[in-house]
């Protein structure tokens, strides 16, 4: 008769959950295969159901004092996530609906590290129509929703949330990146936050030479045309040729540039 050999329990217990971990992930890819399949065949990166986290993008970024353009940074919500992101960023906001300016100034206040815009970064140096939204008054927002503004005509969108409204025009000022960027002496980016309702190519058409030196960009997206002339995602990565697909969220895709290393 053989001798038995008897394993202690927690190496016992040890090495079957490392076998079942391996067969979990085998079985985790396997389910995955239909879905990656899927956006294979349409030719776009597959979507994650994780949300973009302050360790992630501190990861990421790796270093404490990155320069970040926020372009569409609206009330300053995302503004303060990097202040808690990083020990010493310099972030440059943009926002042009003079509503969320006033949200902003108010909840960011004077901050030597926090410089704020009120006008539209676009692909042409002067002024253009922007689209207020409105709806949903609120004690924060008592002269409505002010979060889908954009110099885009709103075209879906009031299909896709019916309840937004866009009643109000009113004309801004516009500026290229690139003529942003000579004005302040300012040639590289470690992160380009970009929320611009449908108008993400007018930033690229204005910011090309900024956007080969930056080093990652995060952009809402949509394939659903929410505004006139916006593009679809496969579209807006043939204008981003120079960055590669970080993760791809719902609705916001993280980019990374490809030779742009700093």
């Amino acid at each position: 008769m053989g001798h038995r050999v008897e394993l202690p329990i927690t190496l016992y217990h040890g090495e079957k959950m490392k076998q079942y971990g391996k067969e979990a992930g085998v079985l985790s890819r396997l389910r995955k295969l239909p879905t990656l399949l899927y956006y294979h065949l349409k030719g776009e990166p597959p979507i994650t159901d994780s949300p973009i986290t302050k360790e992630f993008i501190s990861q990421l970024v790796s270093r404490p004092d990155p320069t970040i353009l926020e372009i569409g940074c609206n009330d300053g919500s995302n503004t303060l996530w990097f202040l808690e992101v990083f020990d010493s960023p310099r972030i440059f906001c943009f926002e042009p609906d003079p509503r969320a300016a006033s949200r902003f100034r108010k909840r960011i206040g004077e901050r030597d590290e926090i410089h704020f815009y009120e006008y539209a970064i676009s692909n042409k140096d002067g002024e253009e129509v922007f689209y207020m939204s409105g709806g949903q008054e609120t004690e924060e927002m008592p002269e409505g929703w002010d979060y889908s503004g954009s110099i885009r005509k709103p075209n879906n969108h009031m299909l896709a949330h019916p309840w937004c409204k866009f009643e109000k025009n009113i004309v801004i000022p516009t500026k290229k990146l690139d003529t942003w960027c000579t004005e302040q002496g300012i040639d590289t980016f470690d992160f380009i936050w970009m929320d611009v309702q449908g108008a993400e190519i007018d930033v690229i058409q204005g910011g090309r030479t900024a956007l080969k030196n930056t080093r990652f960009l995060y952009t809402e997206y949509s394939n659903k045309e929410l505004y006139e002339g916006q593009l679809p995602l496969k579209q807006l990565l043939k204008e981003l040729a120079g960055f590669e697909v970080v993760v791809r969220y719902p609705d916001d895709i993280l980019l990374s540039n490809k030779t742009h290393r700093l």
